[in-house]
């Protein structure tokens, strides 16, 4: 049988099938191959990083994935149109904002849409019907209500299998895994006899006695059953993995990192090859009229996968409109406040900070300016430029503390070093007890954790730890308000917390030196430099939370930043990595001192580091810069407080008490609101955006081009956190837009798969992932508008253009409606770019704009 010439054949032994010919496998190797390349990876729970679900289909216009997402899967892409009538209703968008976007869309007012037309769409879903697998067309038994769909049901026992197969943490007893996940599926499966029972059907261990041995053996005979035109294999293909997508991201995660350190990853293939294989499995059980009809159905359906997507691209032009038309509201809002911003009067700077670019201290570094006008503060990427991969001391947990589009370079750990003024006489006596200390506390932690593991001591555990017991459960319901619990610190005596310090490894003094110049330049410090220079990682607070490491950093593998801001302190403190500094043009003086800190985005804290090590002239600017931060943070507080449902007239202690107490709180599903809101990143010096009041809804990066003759640093940023931001962007607009299947549910609901692959909602089903609806919803509306990123950059357009033309990714992102470029010129004007049309005033009314469409 061929593809060319599909007939429905029953009962027919896959080893009697004639053996694949050479360019048949490589037809087949391409499709699958595309299907899977189509999959963007979903970081594991402790190493947690936003993700666009859709980044491995960037290279296509929005619109265009939009019409694919909803027939291979039912996904929305755009805005759901009950939630852009309420922003209309509520003028949230304009006519103005509308007519701006209809301007920007030429296909859609070719086609006769209008301001009135896009109103009236909005009160119809569109007509947009996905289009069924083999196994959907399959499942027609009358009596199929009073069972689980076969769809949920494979989708089920796949799910188990796969969590049996990749849990390494949570089970005791481990599965073979030698021979890979289609081989230990195909094992199970043969021993699962109750399935067939839970799908209703009776005959189904005779298709399971078909199976093909091996992977690539399940491939051929399943696309040489179904028969389908091998024009439609990628999509057919594509739209099995999206039934089953968390697994898919999971197994997307896997080849990822083992591209980063050259290594290939089979799992995609193996999950695509169960899945395909599971439709071909139900065609075989089923022999009546039926089946015929359902195996004709799927071959008329997928053969008009084209005239099926042409009319959804047409269905979706109102929806692409007016995700234009938010877009541009915020935009206006957002130009508005930065040209409202009164520019500050130079000054020498008396202290600086470097906050990490994520939205959430946007807020805390305008407090900061404001209580003290002569700090001068600093947006930087939240890894402080350290591509680092860090290992506690005694123990062997490495873990990146990058973000995830890059592989590690260089080693962190942790050192004993003693305060000034030890002799260090008895310092390797110190390391050993320190090193026997903490494996032991280890140990013992390992042992009472595995104790309650095991089915027949769950309830004899509970009974004898008592009232250990009831303690722990006691401090979730009455929650205390204590300051955060630094992980980093597990295992450690608190007598020798104050002597472990994170520190680089293995790396010369050229080469620290040549790293200390590298950050520095891309931080845009490079001289006058203030006496206290403080590095502000951030970290956030939460309890029993599956999701608290996505809380730490939206890019960082789910890590503070306190691990890298100390060891940057350390670096450019060091007197020899100064003196290397200077041929090189970086003079800091002996007077400058850095100091570490961190900023807990829950309770809007910070927090020094080795402040021992501070030298006398450093104390009286960090006296100083400690007070101003005191006021800063209670103004912050003060500001976050109604959206957190918290009186903000509390007195100063009684405000920072609840939000501990909230933090801190085993039942708090919205222990703080995350990034939700943000909109926009601008890439400008601070005085563009210094006293601009930004709602803590912009990323924002130092960078002067005038410091920057050839670019090189503008390339760096627009490549590194300008696609962080668009990650991070698109993973809270795809949870809001499609919190059903782009999104993990309930977070009541969750319950954690291996230990850290990621939640079940409930017992089972899909592997989710994306964001709860408690970080996006607050019980009466959404806290998340479903925006895509302006980036905002103050640079030549000759510039931008020639990233933009080296780095076709980045291009894409632009040209097909990932996100928004816009410039800011020498005289404060404000440009659009338009993709092929070049760039226009971002100010100008509809009719000066040029004709383009956005995607």
């Amino acid at each position: 049988m061929n593809a060319e010439t599909p007939t429905l054949e029953t009962n027919s032994q896959p080893t009697m099938q004639p053996a694949c010919d050479p360019a048949l496998r490589e037809r087949i190797d391409a499709a699958c191959a595309q299907a899977c390349a189509a999959i963007a990876p979903a970081w594991p729970l402790d190493q947690s990083i936003a993700v666009n679900p859709h980044w491995k289909r960037v290279g296509l216009p929005l619109r265009e994935v939009a019409a694919r997402m909803a027939l291979l899967a039912g996904i929305r892409v755009f805005p759901a149109r009950d939630d852009m009538l309420r922003a209309w209703e509520r003028a949230r968008v304009s006519e103005q904002d509308l007519q701006a976007a209809l301007a920007l869309s030429p296909l859609a007012l070719q086609a006769g849409w209008n301001v009135q037309r896009c109103v009236e769409a909005l009160r119809t879903a569109p007509a947009l019907p996905r289009l069924p697998l083999l196994i959907d067309l399959l499942d027609d038994d009358a009596r199929r209500h009073a069972r689980l769909p076969w769809r949920d049901a494979v989708t089920h026992q796949i799910s188990q299998t796969c969590a049996a197969y990749f849990d390494r943490q949570q089970a005791d007893w481990q599965p073979a895994r030698a021979k890979g996940l289609y081989a230990f599926w195909r094992d199970t499966i043969g021993h699962d006899h109750g399935i067939a029972l839970l799908m209703g059907l009776p005959g189904l261990p005779r298709g399971l006695h078909m199976l093909p041995p091996t992977r690539e053996d399940a491939e051929a005979w399943a696309l040489r059953r179904l028969g389908l035109p091998q024009a439609v294999w990628a999509d057919y293909l594509e739209s099995v993995l999206l039934s089953l997508q968390g697994w898919a991201s999971w197994c997307a995660y896997l080849g990822w990192q083992a591209a980063l350190e050259g290594r290939e990853d089979s799992h995609l293939r193996e999950l695509l090859a169960i899945r395909l294989a599971w439709g071909v499995i139900l065609l075989e059980c089923k022999t009546d009229l039926s089946a015929q009809q359902a195996f004709a159905k799927v071959q008329e359906v997928w053969g008009e996968v084209s005239s099926a997507l042409a009319r959804a691209r047409e269905e979706l032009l109102p929806d692409e409109v007016w995700q234009l038309a938010l877009d541009h509201a915020y935009q206006r809002e957002l130009l508005a406040r930065l040209d409202g911003a009164a520019a500050p009067e130079p000054r020498p700077a008396e202290a600086q900070a470097v906050f990490c670019i994520d939205v959430r201290s946007e807020p805390l570094r305008r407090a900061l300016e404001s209580v003290w006008p002569a700090v001068r503060t600093h947006g930087f990427a939240g890894f402080f430029g350290l591509p680092a991969a860090y290992t506690p001391l005694a123990t062997a947990a490495r873990r990146p503390q990058l973000p995830g589009l890059l592989a590690p370079a260089v080693e962190l750990g942790e050192l004993l070093e003693a305060a000034p003024g030890d002799d260090g006489v008895a310092q390797p006596r110190l390391d050993r007890a320190v090193r026997a200390s903490r494996a032991r506390s280890l140990a013992a932690t390992s042992q009472r954790e595995g104790a309650s593991r095991w089915p027949a001591a769950a309830f004899s555990y509970v009974e004898s730890a008592g009232f250990t017991y009831l303690g722990a459960l006691g401090r979730w319901l009455v929650p205390a308000a204590r300051p955060r619990v630094n992980d980093d610190l597990a295992g450690l005596s608190v007598r020798y917390r104050p002597v472990v310090r994170p520190r680089l490894l293995g790396l010369d003094l050229s080469a620290r030196t040549e790293l200390a110049a590298r950050v520095l330049r891309a931080m845009g410090l490079v001289g006058d430099f203030a006496p206290l220079v403080l590095l502000v990682g951030h970290a956030s607070q939460s309890a029993n939370n599956a999701h608290a490491a996505a809380l730490d950093c939206g890019a960082c593998c789910g890590n503070s930043g306190e691990t890298n801001a100390r060891a940057l302190a350390h670096l450019l403190n060091e007197p020899a990595v100064r003196e290397g500094l200077r041929p090189l043009g970086i003079d800091i003086a002996p007077r400058t001192v850095f100091l570490a800190a961190l900023h807990n985005t829950t309770t809007d804290e910070v927090e020094a580091f080795d402040l021992d090590l501070l030298p006398e002239h450093g104390r009286a600017s960090w006296e100083r810069m400690r007070t101003a931060l005191a006021h800063a943070c209670d103004q912050v507080r003060r500001e976050r407080a109604p959206g957190l449902g918290l009186d903000a007239r509390t007195a100063h202690d009684e405000l920072l008490q609840a939000l501990r107490r909230r933090a801190n709180d085993g039942a708090q599903t919205r222990p703080e609101w995350g990034l939700a809101g943000n909109a926009a990143l601008i890439l400008a010096p601070r005085e563009r955006s210094r006293t601009a009041r930004l709602d803590g809804r912009c990323f924002l990066h130092d960078y002067d081009a005038g410091t920057d003759p050839d670019g090189s640093l503008l390339e760096a940023l627009m490549t590194a956190p300008m696609l962080v931001a668009h990650w991070i962007n698109w993973q809270y607009h795809a949870s809001t837009c499609d919190p059903e299947r782009l999104g993990s549910g309930n977070k009541l609901l969750h319950n954690v798969v291996g230990g850290n692959i990621g939640v079940f909602e409930g017992n089972g089903g899909d592997l989710r992932f994306g964001l709860s609806r408690q970080s996006l919803h607050d019980g009466e509306r959404w806290r998340h508008e479903p925006l895509r990123l302006s980036v905002l950059i103050q640079a030549p357009q000759a510039a931008i253009d020639r990233v933009l033309q080296r780095q076709p990714t980045l291009r894409d992102l632009a040209d097909n409606g990932w996100l928004h470029l816009l410039r800011v010129d020498d005289s404060g004007g404000v440009w659009r770019r338009a993709g092929c049309a070049g760039w226009s005033p971002a100010t100008a009314t509809p009719s000066e704009r040029p004709g383009r469409q956005v995607s």
